[in-house]
């Protein structure tokens, strides 16, 4: 009959009867133990088994040239819509759906005075007594509120139709006086904007204020945008703020633009600035000193050596700190100048970095490369995990034996 492995256990002759079992235990076991990732050799093969690399990724080692490429790696900037950093956009001008505020002053009797058929009421009565700072005689007729139209135009009674659009109200003012010369005496015009619609941009998303904002002549920058919207309803590092001018899109989280002022760049009228809640974060997978996976930022900048210690880093018992992989969908210029020959998919090309972490220089190099939203890092089980495992199964299943075997002794 078998001998029971309680019987095995009774005594210290016994042991070695478990030879055997324990090398058939290790021959079968170690392929069944489970693992949180794969070794550094698996992950290699991989990458040139087409059939396991549909992507077609390239495998990177991280060198002091690759990381100068990724460091000095950065998004779409909004400054980029900025072009020469030249303001030439100004604040002040007449725009298509601007409601404008005209008055006119006339001297004696004129177009728009009581005496000249105007219905409008005089301010002075007739004499040479001065009131509120204007010489009697002297009448102002407001007329309509004009609004601009969609090209560009006001008509005006007595002037005839003007094109105001792209000159601010003082030269606007200056064209209706001269139109009218001849046909008033000394008459005087001023003329305002009551409904900017030309001068705004409008805020939307996560802010508490959302809607139509005036733009002044102090050319607010996007953070003052932000804030006078009532500002973010999350914290800067995990709102997006996106810029639409025009044709063309630029991007960036809300601490960059308050922690880089040459990318706060000024607003132009007609763009629309939509405040998006994203938080970034990073995965991990594999033999790390944490069972968190997915690990959010909190702030705006993140570098992999600072990624992998969040995280725990490398397991003492499990990982191979030899390899730590750094998957992530590159954008274009890196892609270029990493020459990369992988096809590009919708979200970018395809690539593994490796770093090896037990070159002290990769640590420092590791310190300069930029984290980017939703990378995963991958940290590789050592080739001897699975003899850690199974050595931890079999000093559980013997050590009550050699226990019992030695207080029997």
């Amino acid at each position: 009959m078998p001998i029971a492995l309680s019987t095995l256990f009774s005594s210290a002759k016994h042991l070695p009867a478990l030879l055997p079992l324990i090398t058939l235990i290790g021959v079968a076991g170690c392929s069944a133990l489970p693992e949180s990732a794969p070794t550094e050799s698996r992950v290699l093969a991989s990458a040139k088994n087409p059939n396991k690399n549909p992507l077609g990724y390239q495998i990177i080692p991280i060198t002091p040239q690759t990381t100068d490429i990724l460091a000095s790696e950065v998004p779409p900037l909004i400054s980029s819509l900025d072009g020469s950093g030249a303001t030439y956009f100004h604040n002040d001008r007449i725009g298509p759906g601007d409601v404008l505020t005209i008055t006119i002053f006339e001297l004696g009797s004129g177009l728009f005075s009581p005496g000249g058929g105007a219905t409008a009421e005089a301010d002075g009565a007739s004499g040479g007594a001065v009131s509120g700072g204007i010489t009697a005689g002297v009448t102002h007729q407001s007329l309509p509120p004009t609004q601009v139209e969609a090209d560009g135009t006001i008509a005006i009674p007595f002037v005839g139709r003007l094109n105001v659009a792209g000159v601010t109200p003082q030269v606007v003012a200056e064209q209706i006086r001269g139109k009218l010369k001849g046909k008033s005496q000394n008459p005087q015009v001023m003329v305002r904007i009551s409904n900017d619609i030309a001068n705004t941009v409008i805020v939307s998303g996560e802010v508490h204020r959302p809607g139509r904002i005036v733009l002044s002549t102090a050319e607010e920058r996007l953070s003052d945008l932000v804030a006078i919207a009532g500002g973010a309803l999350y914290p800067p590092e995990d709102t997006h703020v996106s810029l639409v001018r025009g044709e063309r899109t630029g991007s960036t989280d809300l601490g960059t633009l308050e922690s880089h002022p040459h990318e706060d760049i000024r607003a132009h009228p007609g763009d629309r600035i939509h405040v998006i809640y994203q938080p970034r974060t990073y995965t991990v997978f594999g033999a790390t000193g944490t069972t968190v996976t997915e690990i959010p930022f909190k702030s705006p900048n993140l570098s992999l050596a600072e990624a992998v210690a969040r995280a725990g880093g490398p397991n003492d018992n499990r990982a191979d700190p030899n390899a730590v992989f750094l998957f992530r969908f590159e954008d274009p210029v890196a892609s270029k100048q990493l020459q990369l020959t992988t096809t590009p998919t919708a979200l970018g090309t395809p690539v593994v970095y490796k770093i090896d972490l037990m070159d002290p220089t990769n640590y420092l190099l590791s310190q300069r490369i930029p984290m980017k939203n939703k990378d995963v890092i991958l940290i590789a089980n050592a080739k001897t995990g699975r003899f850690y495992k199974f050595n931890q199964l079999i000093s559980t299943l013997i050590s009550p034996a050699i226990t019992a075997a030695w207080i029997a002794k």
